[in-house]
């Protein structure tokens, strides 16, 4: 599965579009993460427990994005986004969505 932020593919061509295929998912924060981020605030660094923890959820909305593409036949995911919204205190969603196409 070719997979891309651009809205074309260098070199193939786009044979057939399949629209708009997405994936989320949502998650909240983790007692122990929250205890320690708010340490780091003090004393300043990288928050590492939510950095893994937005690299896990930017990897499962791809893999679900990727499994809707693969559904409805697609070869590529063209012109992917993602974005975050806050679902709840302390609770957020990472969406990740692209043109779903077939190349040549």
């Amino acid at each position: 599965m070719h997979i891309s932020t651009l809205e074309y593919a260098p070199g193939k061509k786009i044979r057939q579009h399949l629209g708009l295929v997405q994936g989320s998912t949502v998650r909240s924060k983790h007692v122990g993460r929250d205890l320690m981020a708010g340490l780091k605030n003090i004393f300043g660094g990288e928050l590492k427990g939510y950095t893994e923890l937005l690299h896990d959820s930017r990897e499962e909305a791809m893999g679900r994005m990727v499994e809707q593409a693969q559904a409805a036949g697609a070869n590529a995911v063209l012109n992917i986004r993602f974005s975050t919204s806050s679902v709840a205190q302390g609770a957020a969603e990472l969406y990740a969505y692209g043109t779903a196409v077939v190349l040549e």
